[in-house]
Parts: C-alpha cells; sequence; structure tokens
C-alpha cells in the first residue's frame, strides 16, 4: 500500500470514528483531543496515523469498519504500516 492510499483509508477511518458517538468519545476522551483538533488533523499523515493506531486495538472495530466500506480486513493494518511511526521496533 502506498502512502497515498494509506491516508485516503486512514481518512475513511476518521470519518467512521467520528460518524460514530461511542468511537469518537473514547478516541477523544483517551487523546485528550477536541472536534476542532480531529479535523486540523486531517491533513497530518502521522495524526493520521494515530487514527488507524486506535481503530485497530479492538477486532469489533475493525470488522465493522471494513465492512462498512467493503475491505479486508487486514485494510487498516496495512495502511498503519505504510504512514509515518510505524518503523520495527526491537525491544532487544
Amino acid at each position: 500500500m502506498t502512502p497515498q492510499s494509506a491516508e485516503v483509508l486512514a481518512l475513511q477511518a476518521l470519518a467512521h470514528v467520528a460518524a460514530d458517538d461511542n468511537l469518537s468519545g473514547a478516541f477523544m476522551g483517551t487523546s485528550g483531543l477536541s472536534p476542532d483538533d480531529l479535523r486540523q488533523g486531517a491533513s497530518d499523515p502521522v495524526f493520521l496515523a494515530s487514527v488507524l493506531d486506535f481503530l485497530t486495538q479492538q477486532d469489533d472495530w475493525v470488522v465493522a469498519f471494513c465492512d462498512t466500506l467493503g475491505l479486508p480486513y487486514d485494510a487498516p493494518l496495512q495502511a498503519r504500516y505504510a504512514l509515518p511511526g510505524a518503523e520495527q521496533v526491537h525491544w532487544t
């Protein structure tokens, strides 16, 4: 997946999160963001990566998002790997 297509998918994820009161409340509550922050972050690849980080925390969130858009269930994670901050971490 290219970074550009990953950004498009992440924007779709942001719209999905924002449209769901439970998800948007959880995202904003854990991150401390306001609705204005969500709008401003939509053009920042690092912010979009954080949306995918949030969404991929729960399998049922991923399934609902992917089912809504007709995407394969690994699409959010593939997009996350194409955005900044997904470098491989070595713990040893």
